[in-house]
């Protein structure tokens, strides 16, 4: 039977140095923890705030996100379409996603808000509604997303092809026109 956590803050531990206990976290607070490299295999997350958390490289193999915010967190290069995909809610504010991939996965209404998505992979996911609010995605890949109504307003360094995505109601500024014509090697000035 696994074990089941309601309520706690969890705080400065270093999961690389103690064991992190599999189970079930509910509206549980981790703080100042290190979770990279470590596998999150089976977990289930739900309500959970992670502040000022490294999770890079950790292993999401059937972890179970439900309603999970992310804060000043390090999530290099995770695989999050590795996730249980029923219920996938996430938030992110102030995060380094360097190189991680949503590959396929369905972020209807995710909000990513002043984080730093260099080489992300959004292939095949389903933005419908999400708001990239200040995030700077240089590098990150969107081909055959649904990206209708997905708002891009006050993001940098944005680069897609109109012709391999969804974008029906998708909101741009004219800062970001140039990203959205590069295959056509159009200059802007």
């Amino acid at each position: 039977m696994s074990s089941y956590y309601q309520d706690q803050v969890i705080e400065n531990i270093d999961f690389q140095n103690i064991p992190f206990q599999q189970g079930e976290y509910d509206g549980c607070h981790f703080k100042h923890c290190n979770f990279q490299e470590i596998a999150l295999t089976g977990v289930i997350l739900v309500d959970c705030v992670f502040t000022d958390c490294n999770l890079s490289m950790a292993k999401l193999n059937g972890t179970v996100l439900r309603d999970i915010r992310f804060e000043r967190c390090k999530l290099l290069g995770i695989q999050f379409e590795q996730c249980n995909p029923f219920g996938l809610s996430v938030y992110f504010e102030n995060c380094l996603l360097d190189h991680a991939s949503f590959y396929e996965c369905a972020l209807n209404g995710t909000t990513f808000k002043a984080s730093k998505l260099l080489g992300v992979d959004f292939s095949k996911a389903n933005l419908t509604k999400a708001v990239f609010d200040h995030c700077d995605l240089a590098e990150a890949v969107f081909e055959n997303c649904n990206l209708e109504q997905c708002d891009f307003t006050s993001s940098s360094n944005i680069q897609l092809d109109p012709n391999l995505n969804k974008m029906k109601k998708a909101i741009f500024s004219l800062h970001n026109l140039p990203g959205l014509l590069t295959r056509y090697q159009i200059k802007i000035r």
